[in-house]
């Protein structure tokens, strides 16, 4: 292939990454503005609404293993078509939708599509670029995703205060279809050398599915039903599938984990240092956002002023870590984004033991909101790298489908604990302290990733 066409093939690729993780991260954020006047329109109750969210979530957890093993034995680009289609066809169902059921069962719907389209959107720039210069395309994605995820409220807020809750929906139709008709029409070649194909493994994909379902739906209900007896089921009954799908891995032929990713050291602690960062982060906003609102009585608007430096921060350190990442390793890297990312959260728990005055209140918020966006922009990037490159091009959409499996549980393991802990009582500060400590875990474990030089 000419130097000329390649370069045009990693464009698209890139393109269709950028635009297929922005559609599913403007469309989380935008639906929580929009989710009041839905409930009012379609008269549903606070159940039903809860679970437009909670049925999106569980359907994408529990599929994007299995769906990223699709993209390896299909073709990445193949289940990217499939699954950007599928979701802007479910959120043009969404958006006709006569009542709230038909809402909750369209979300299934485009949680599952989203399922296959998020690990392929990594896929394709396994497929389209040189393991060594992943870094940036990587941090070009992160950016965009910060971005949509920040303008996702504005967004979400003018569209369903001018044109109603459904435009929402309809926001995502036009570039879903654009882009996926791409997709199918332009062939990106895949690389050469590629694993010779197996049978899919269905048996350890329903084990994991069941297993993920059981931990997402636990977690998802611990901040209204708090520790229960069903709590306790729903653990119980995650632990008993993840035990068979491990033994079912160890004794089948075709496991839906290869060994070389399921057994990499290498991949176990980038995964694990997602998860600490996304925990402490998505943790830290939701205690963050009751200590702004109901503590220091700011409204919506103004609490969200206080937190776009987080966003802002995300977006412009994510390119700036893929040449920290050349200059320094992996490691180095992610061990002082780690860093950043725990003094962000000690920061912020300062105002929340009530004895700071005003001044050390702001610089706390501001100065702690910044160190977040910093360290977790740096940390997705290097991390996300470290995953899809450490990974064989063969295998690239498994990594990928773990990566976002991290990014999907983190968030929810750490709402859960600190809804756990404020429940018992815990003062804002003292539970910021237990994050900051779920955060400081990740500089450690940095040292498991690649130094300056090594793969």
């Amino acid at each position: 292939m000419s130097p000329r066409r390649q370069r045009h093939h990693r464009r698209l690729a890139l393109t269709g990454s950028i635009v297929g993780a922005v559609i599913v991260a403007l469309d989380g954020t935008v639906l929580t503005v929009a989710q009041p006047t839905l409930q009012r329109d379609l008269h549903a109750s606070f159940v039903q609404v809860q679970w437009t969210s909670t049925g999106y979530l569980i359907a994408v957890a529990s599929l994007l293993v299995f769906a990223g093993r699709l993209g390896d034995r299909y073709g990445h680009q193949q289940v990217f078509a499939l699954g950007i289609l599928g979701f802007g066809a479910a959120s043009a169902g969404i958006g006709l939708a006569p009542g709230a059921d038909w809402v909750i069962g369209l979300r299934i719907a485009q949680g599952i599509f989203g399922a296959l389209l998020q690990p392929a959107t990594l896929g394709m720039l396994r497929a389209a670029y040189p393991p060594d210069r992943l870094g940036m395309p990587i941090a070009l994605r992160t950016s965009a995703i910060g971005l949509a995820a920040a303008a996702g409220p504005v967004i979400g807020g003018a569209l369903t205060a001018h044109l109603g809750w459904r435009a929402v929906f309809f926001l995502n139709v036009a570039p879903a279809l654009v882009i996926g008709v791409l997709a199918l029409l332009v062939r990106i070649p895949a690389p050469r050398g590629g694993a010779t194909p197996t049978r899919l493994d269905l048996p350890g994909a329903g084990l994991l599915a069941v297993a993920l379902v059981c931990l997402v739906h636990t977690l998802i209900g611990i901040p209204d039903a708090g520790w229960t007896v069903g709590t306790a089921l729903g653990f119980l009954a995650m632990t008993a599938a993840g035990i068979a799908f491990v033994r079912h891995e160890r004794r089948t032929a075709d496991p839906l984990l290869p060994p070389d990713v399921l057994g990499s050291p290498t991949v176990a602690a980038a995964l694990a240092i997602l998860l600490a960062a996304s925990a402490s982060l998505f943790g830290t906003l939701f205690v963050g956002t009751y200590f702004l609102q109901n503590v220091l009585a700011l409204d919506p608007f103004q609490s969200a002023l206080r937190v776009l430096p987080l966003a802002v921060m995300m977006v412009l350190s994510a390119p700036a870590s893929a040449v920290l990442q050349r200059r320094y390793g992996p490691r180095r890297t992610t061990a002082a984004a780690m860093t950043l990312l725990t003094l962000g959260v000690l920061l912020l728990s300062l105002p929340g033991f009530g004895r700071s005055s005003t001044t050390v209140t702001t610089v706390a918020v501001s100065g702690g909101f910044l160190l977040l966006g910093a360290g977790f922009g740096t940390v997705m990037v290097t991390a996300t790298a470290v995953i899809v490159r450490h990974a064989s091009a063969a295998h690239a959409g498994v990594a990928g489908g773990l990566q976002q499996t991290a990014m999907n549980i983190g968030p929810t393991l750490g709402v859960a604990m600190a809804t756990m802990l404020v429940s018992l009582g815990a003062a804002t500060g003292a539970t910021l302290l237990v994050l900051a400590a779920v955060a400081a875990i990740g500089a450690p474990l940095a040292a498991g990733l690649p130094g300056r030089g090594e793969r």
